[in-house]
């Protein structure tokens, strides 16, 4: 059988929702296993980050969706990309019970919790491992990356459950457009529900994904992805407890532990307004230029089809 010509590709929907194509063995096209990474096509109207011109309603091909947690800014869509493509979701139990409850059934739901491997397609296996999100709670609005953020050490978990609630309530007071958005997702997640990392190992190279900012050291120290995905936005969260220092610091530090040849940033837009903002990336360059000077940062353009393992063998 002849192997396809294409190369894996990869597509960014503002967020942290890409769409990974990776090429199988056969002699057609269409052979190749659509992924996508986190599923929110969705946004609030005026939102000034990046408007996908593709909505859940109009996905037409999807095989696989690897969900990096249960907030609706990245699982709410996927329950209409499964019921159009008949795409299986790879997520926590807590993504798989929130799904189940709107209606996805069972068949297409495979829940992880960190530690399986995962056979996508002939030669594409995805590892799940257990990772942290972001400290969220520690603020309101978020820090730009060059904002040295300190203090909020060794909170117990119900003050951070508190300030979070705060947080909420505060975000659904935004504006009547957000509040609007917010409802539509019906989803209600008990909290983030187990945050999970993604290794993508392929014919062509392996890929990282990271959809919040936050990693457990003695997990990813070891992983050495060929290209990473990671997020830079909010408070990183080093461990389980909030980084000392700035955003652009807790990226950079982040990616010289993975130690791969490419770099590519999720979360980084003006998603949410009146809480996001649009990430600056200049003060990223600059210390992965310190932290990880051998590993090329690539910006993605909207919805790009980047060839992501070009060039790396």
């Amino acid at each position: 059988m002849a192997a396809s010509t294409s190369t894996a590709r990869l597509d960014w929907f503002g967020c942290s929702t890409f769409r990974l194509t990776l090429p199988v063995p056969g002699p057609r096209a269409t052979d190749d296993t659509v992924v996508f990474l986190d599923a929110y096509l969705d946004r609030v109207e005026g939102a000034a980050g990046p408007q996908p011109r593709v909505r859940p309603d109009d996905v037409d091909r999807c095989d696989w969706i690897v969900v990096g947690h249960s907030h609706f800014d990245h699982l709410w869509g996927a329950e209409r990309t499964v019921e159009r493509t008949g795409a299986t979701v790879i997520g926590s139990h807590e993504t798989v019970r929130v799904l189940e409850a709107a209606g996805v059934p069972l068949g297409n739901l495979l829940p992880v919790a960190g530690g399986e491997r995962v056979r996508l397609a002939p030669g594409v296996d995805c590892c799940v491992y257990p990772s942290l999100h972001s400290c969220v709670w520690s603020h309101r609005e978020m820090p730009a990356a060059d904002e040295v953020c300190l203090g909020d050490l060794f909170v117990t978990h119900q003050d951070r459950r508190e300030r979070f609630g705060a947080l909420a309530e505060w975000i659904g007071g935004l504006g009547e457009e957000t509040l609007l958005h917010l409802r539509a997702d019906g989803q209600q997640p008990r909290g983030d529900g187990h945050t999970l990392l993604f290794l993508f190992e392929t014919p062509e190279g392996s890929l990282l994904f990271q959809d919040t900012s936050g990693h457990w050291t003695g997990i990813v120290r070891d992983l050495r992805p060929d290209v990473a995905i990671v997020a830079a936005a909010g408070r990183g969260n080093v461990d389980g407890e909030p980084v000392q220092g700035s955003l652009a610091d807790f990226v950079a530090r982040q990616t010289a532990l993975l130690s791969p040849r490419r770099v590519i940033l999720s979360h980084h837009d003006d998603w949410l307004p009146g809480f996001s903002i649009a990430t600056d990336v200049a003060p990223i360059r600059s210390a992965l230029g310190r932290w990880a000077p051998r590993t090329e940062l690539v910006e993605l353009g909207y919805a790009d089809g980047s060839a992501v393992f070009a060039g790396l063998r």
